[in-house]
């Protein structure tokens, strides 16, 4: 992956919440023994948070509020958000992020080039139905949402209250890599983010209101889940002709070994691969977010197709 030197990057829509960035309450503590998988959508709807998390002796939703909670905690929609941007630590980590070639040199530079993509990918896509997502925040430790407290434990995750994404950068290394053994390279944050912007895209498109909390390789979580694969794979199918605010193309470069990478990391955080690496066995009934096949199965015909469609997963027969 290699960015245009030349193109204008906006960092207005990523920010950083810091060294557990606090404040708003909820419940999502962290605590030993849970692996963070990337997709977790977090519930809004005066709701503390449901966010799906991979534990050592089972895949579960984990309810802020104590006990397995199911469905997305009352949906969520696109009700306005509550966590103003100016709370954010002032860190400063992305005003140096200015142009493509600054993307090329730096990764925090780089997640701010694949916002932009993505922005621009979406908006010529939906059309006046888009409705950006309101920011990427990294953090590290812990960070309050409007969907609750959440802490490095739950992964990447998507916040429908605020629409906003959420990741501790460090996930990619110390999780996905150290203890999946998924792949370490360029592309593989940018499959995760993509991935994560596809749960904003359902929530615009209203398919996160079809989850009702029932599990399995068919379950509506699951088809969440994959539908935002697919989306994924819509993006990397055109990313390099997404442009900036002057027309300058953002990505000037996606490689066969860069698709590779994507469909490695979607397997890597497949149900059955977790299972079997965390507990030796594989129990489908309890899949929240898919198979590795399903999920490299479904960015492919994201990739492939590229049409919403093509990844409307709550309308095929079987996913």
């Amino acid at each position: 992956m290699r960015f245009n030197p030349k193109a204008r990057l906006d960092s207005s829509r990523v920010g950083d919440a810091g060294r557990g960035g606090g404040g708003l309450g909820g419940g999502l503590g962290g605590g030993g023994g849970r692996i963070p998988i990337p997709g977790g959508v977090a519930g809004g709807g005066g709701v503390v948070g449901v966010i799906i998390v991979v534990v050592f002796v089972a895949i579960q939703l984990f309810s802020g509020s104590g006990g397995g909670g199911g469905g997305l905690g009352g949906g969520g929609g696109l009700g306005g958000s509550t966590l103003d941007a100016s709370r954010l630590n002032d860190s400063e980590r992305y005003t140096s992020c200015r142009t493509g070639e600054d993307a090329n040199r730096s990764a925090d530079c780089a997640r701010v080039a694949v916002e932009n993509s993505l922005r621009d990918f979406w908006s010529d896509t939906l059309g006046p139905d888009f409705r950006p997502a309101d920011m990427i925040v990294t953090f590290t430790g812990s960070v309050a949402t409007s969907c609750g407290e959440a802490s490095s434990a739950v992964g990447p995750f998507y916040c429908p209250s605020d629409r906003r994404i959420y990741l501790d950068s460090g996930f990619f290394d110390e999780v996905l890599e150290r203890q999946l053994g998924g792949p370490d390279g360029g592309f593989v944050e940018p499959y995760v983010l993509a991935h994560e912007y596809g749960h904003h895209v359902s929530n615009l498109i209203g398919t996160i209101g079809q989850v009702r909390g029932d599990r399995g390789p068919q379950s509506s979580g699951v088809r969440l889940e994959l539908q935002a694969d697919c989306f994924a794979g819509m993006w990397a199918r055109v990313a390099t002709t997404t442009e900036d605010a002057d027309g300058n193309v953002l990505l000037a470069e996606l490689t066969d070994d860069d698709i590779r990478l994507a469909l490695d990391a979607a397997a890597a955080v497949g149900d059955d691969r977790i299972q079997q690496k965390t507990t030796g066995q594989v129990d489908q009934e309890s899949w929240t977010h898919g198979s590795a096949e399903q999920r490299q199965r479904w960015f492919r015909t994201g990739y492939e197709q590229g049409s919403m469609e093509a990844c409307d997963t709550f309308g095929a027969a079987s996913v």
